[in-house]
């Protein structure tokens, strides 16, 4: 538990100790490579990476997907049939996977430096074939014992619930955590339940923002 001064994110106060620090997974810790992945599935109808993304957030299934009422083979046949691929179900989930992008935005070393200090606990809107890629291949989420995954819970940011299971599975009131997130409704809805927030906009912002809540240095 590490006792700060009275401040919350971009510096408002708060009185409590931070005992957990919760992270956002895309564009916070992991990049999202958009060309890297959907290249290919857009190739029959001509659609750029960028315009089949567009189209996946837009689909109406894709909550479902998101918060785990559909399973990863029925998902595949939507979006195959969706976008007139032939990409059998192997091959989808390599080129899905491939959005989650190896290289890291934050390294690894603030996870064991925060975690020497304080609990962590990743939260994120996620599907069941990136939660399995991740797992397997990611070595950076055993440094973060509580994992919220929206589609083995059945909701997602911005719900309280998802917000209330990672903090009930760290055992920590909200006013002792601190949640970082690159979208910033999702860390207003972190704010309006009590907890700290902060709007991840770079390593170095964020850095500066630790360091100021006595989570790094000293």
């Amino acid at each position: 538990m590490t006792d700060v001064p009275d401040m919350t994110g971009a510096g408002s106060r708060h009185t409590h100790a931070i005992r957990a620090v919760i992270l956002d997974i895309g564009r916070v810790i992991v990049r999202i490579n958009i060309s890297r992945a959907f290249g290919s599935l857009g190739t029959s109808l001509n659609l750029s990476p960028q315009e089949v993304w567009s189209d996946l957030e837009k689909d109406p299934q894709w909550r479902d997907w998101q918060e785990g009422r559909i399973e990863p083979h029925a998902w595949h046949q939507h979006i195959t049939a969706r976008f007139h691929s032939t990409l059998d179900f192997a091959n989808f989930c390599d080129t899905w996977n491939r959005a989650l992008d190896p290289e890291l935005i934050l390294k690894e070393d603030l996870f064991m430096t925060l975690a020497a200090r304080v609990q962590l606990a990743l939260i994120s809107n996620t599907d069941p074939i990136h939660v399995e890629h991740m797992e397997r291949d990611f070595p950076f989420v055993k440094h973060f014992p509580v994992r919220v995954y929206s589609c083995a819970i059945g909701a997602t940011k911005p719900s309280p619930k998802i917000y209330r299971r990672a903090l009930s599975e760290l055992g920590v009131a909200p006013q002792e955590s601190l949640y970082i997130d690159d979208v910033e409704a999702f860390v207003e809805a972190a704010r309006r339940l009590g907890m700290i927030g902060i709007h991840f906009t770079g390593p170095a912002p964020l850095d500066a923002e630790l360091r100021a809540l006595g989570l790094l240095g000293g």
